[in-house]
């Protein structure tokens, strides 16, 4: 019996039609699931996603086992975010690009999820993530901030902040430049993603 892939599907898009991270990630999802079975769950971040602030700052750096009542349940849709992560072989992440970088809602994961003694760990020679032998494959969607140009700051984030937990089999698909001629960068995008194994 062969084993099913969990895929975790994140969109961070903050329109919910007409998006077109949000297509080339259901594109990703529906081709990965054509080649094999696959058990899906999805994270729109887009959706009462909370900001870091002092109070949970201060239950992240207390002791796990010192932690009151109120810590537990500040950190308790952190920990979901992280123990969601730790589920997925394969995580498919739908990133508009504004601004030149990550959406605010994306940022807002990523501080929610680099919890050091869970996605990783200080050692003697620095951080090491624990979130390793799974893969990512980002969605880019931009209008003006080509994949790997000069004013691109968004997948250089991304790639390190994934690679600082662990995660180091990134795969960038763009459809970027989405001024005249977008329908067939959309196009080109979509066939990028049916070359994916």
């Amino acid at each position: 019996m062969s084993k099913i892939e969990n895929i975790l599907r994140i969109d961070a898009s903050g329109r919910k039609t007409g998006s077109i991270s949000r297509k080339l990630a259901t594109h990703t999802v529906d081709h990965l699931a054509a080649k094999r079975a696959v058990k899906v769950s999805q994270r729109d971040l887009t959706e009462s996603l909370p900001f870091v602030d002092e109070g949970w700052i201060g239950a992240n750096f207390t002791p796990a086992d010192q932690r009151s009542e109120s810590q537990i349940s500040k950190l308790a849709f952190s920990d979901s975010l992280v123990a969601e992560i730790k589920e997925a072989d394969t995580l498919i992440i739908a990133m508009p690009v504004y601004n030149f970088g990550i959406p605010a809602a994306l940022k807002a994961w990523i501080d929610l999820i680099a919890r050091a003694g869970l996605s990783f760990k200080y050692t003697d020679t620095g951080p090491v993530g624990l979130m390793e032998g799974k893969r990512a494959i980002i969605l880019m969607a931009s209008g003006g901030t080509p994949m790997g140009s000069e004013i691109d700051y968004a997948t250089p984030y991304l790639r390190h902040a994934l690679k600082f937990i662990g995660i180091t089999d990134v795969t960038f698909i763009a459809a970027d430049g989405l001024g005249a001629g977008a329908e067939e960068k959309i196009e080109e995008a979509l066939k990028a993603i049916e070359s994916l194994d």
